[in-house]
């Protein structure tokens, strides 16, 4: 197994221990002695001693209470645990074999901390004395010292990740847009979230009615055979009332978004979807001058969660997908009327597994969305607007000029060039995910295989229109637009 696979495999166990006790309602009674049952014996499996692996399981085992790994809790959905990270490498930079040993030393006399030593054949970095300033790299004449930037830092893509004097990761809570790029990226596992598997299962152990709702990036990522029907058989086994493939709330937002963008396009406006939490935070956090021009619909998790319990009041909205952000879209912009809680799928799978059901392939048609609704995980939502005004007959649909970005780098460029008053186009479609919500960082399975088969499940979808999708459905007993301003992140913290 490799060593990002023996990473998922604890994090996996964790949950489902966490998920099983929490079933059987004795999770306060055996708490304590979990890491040891998750951690026998004496031998060591992931890190140097089993005191620290369990020390580690503890700490995780809090987060998947929805706690915070340590005493302090910042409010972030995504955390540090500590031991983990302190197995990572302090020093970012090496002395290669570039190194010609000379006399002048120009990096020792650049350094501030006393952290490089000349040695017999070249110099060396005292990882425990290095803070990472870089002046020893930029000193050397023969360009000898490499940087070597943590995977964590490296991915993430505003720059949230800094370290502190033990070289232990820190979130910068200004900065951090809650995508989850440094989760998988992290070799130790150091970095993970919180989640709301506790408080999901009480819910299915209470008479109150639970809904749950999986994001359209589902559908390939479990092989041809597993459909949106074998989800709704798995669902309703664990305890659900039902379930609602999220594509249906894509179709939603396509009915409110689709408005919207024409009358800005009318008036000369310019307009970025809202369906990317992360996309969004990013544009909160770091490109404020843009704030207005988000869209006013909900996201499809939103908008299909309003039309649940405006059917079902009193009930309880739960999502799953393979997006970190949207636990961010849940705590942080507390838009009424939002899913009550979110799972990632490996969340999910844990709360499946302890209440011992499986997916398995059922012979029965089931689907609420129509195709645009669910190629909205593919970087779609542009095209399901255009078609909407088209079945609409919005004229001068076709003139308008939409750009449609994935990925941190994409995004934040494009926003730029917004605030600066120097993008062409009238709309922005944003997702921070690299080829979208299929690709997010808690996908089951998102290689091109998996991809694959996901084209050919919808392919195979029946035709219908999205106009005609929603006839199905009272549109009239809910609000499908933001009520009120987006959050100001620095006001709230």
């Amino acid at each position: 197994m490799s060593n990002d696979g023996r990473i998922i495999s604890l994090k996996h166990k964790v949950l489902y221990h966490v998920a099983k006790k929490t079933f059987e309602g004795t999770l306060e009674e055996e708490r304590d002695n979990l890491p040891e049952e998750i951690i026998p014996g004496m031998i060591p499996h992931y890190r140097c001693c089993v005191y620290k692996e369990r020390e580690v399981v503890r700490q995780r085992i809090r987060l998947a209470e929805g706690k915070a790994p340590g005493a302090v809790d910042n409010g972030n959905i995504i955390q540090v645990i500590e031991p983990a990270c302190a197995d990572c490498p302090i020093s970012s930079y090496i002395v290669t074999d570039n190194c010609q040993n000379c006399l002048g030393k120009a990096c020792l006399g650049a350094c501030r901390f006393g952290a490089i030593h000349p040695g017999e054949k070249r110099s060396r970095i005292d990882a425990n004395k290095c803070r990472e300033c870089g002046m020893c790299a930029k000193a050397c004449p023969y360009n000898a010292i490499a940087h070597l930037v943590r995977p964590c830092k490296n991915s993430c893509p505003v720059g949230a990740l800094t370290y502190d004097e033990d070289g232990l990761s820190v979130i910068d809570e200004e900065k951090c847009i809650r995508c989850g790029q440094c989760i998988h990226a992290c070799p130790f596992g150091a970095i993970s979230t919180k989640t709301a598997i506790v408080p999901v299962i009480k819910a299915l152990k209470s008479d109150t009615p639970v809904f749950l709702m999986i994001a359209p990036a589902v559908e390939g990522q479990y092989g041809k055979d597993i459909t949106m029907a074998s989800w709704r058989k798995a669902a309703k086994e664990v305890g659900f009332e039902d379930y609602i493939e999220v594509g249906l709330g894509g179709d939603l937002t396509t009915a409110a978004e689709a408005p919207e963008w024409y009358e800005a396009f009318k008036n000369g406006e310019k307009r970025t979807t809202s369906c990317c939490p992360a996309f969004v935070n990013m544009i909160l956090r770091h490109y404020p001058e843009n704030k207005d021009n988000i869209s006013t619909a909900l996201s499809p998790m939103c908008e299909l969660s309003r039309m649940i319990k405006a059917e079902h009041p009193g009930c309880i909205t739960v999502f799953a997908g393979p997006c970190t952000a949207k636990k961010s879209e849940v705590v942080d912009q507390k838009i009424p009327g939002n899913a009550d809680y979110v799972l990632t799928f490996a969340e999910l799978h844990a709360v499946m597994k302890a209440a011992g059901v499986e997916l398995e392939p059922v012979e029965e048609n089931y689907q609420q969305a129509s195709i645009f609704g669910k190629r909205y995980a593919d970087v779609g939502v542009a095209q399901s607007c255009v078609e909407y005004m088209k079945e609409q007959g919005y004229e001068d649909a076709d003139q308008m000029k939409i750009k449609s970005v994935s990925g941190g780098k994409a995004c934040k460029t494009t926003l730029m060039m917004m605030g600066k008053g120097r993008l062409q186009e009238d709309f922005i479609e944003g997702m921070v995910c690299e080829g979208g919500c299929s690709h997010g960082p808690h996908a089951h399975d998102d290689t091109n295989k998996a991809m694959k088969v996901r084209d050919k499940m919808i392919e195979g979808a029946d035709q219908r229109t999205i106009t005609e999708n929603l006839k199905r459905y009272d549109l009239t007993k809910f609000n499908m637009h933001r009520e009120g301003p987006l959050p100001d992140p620095k006001a709230a913290k």
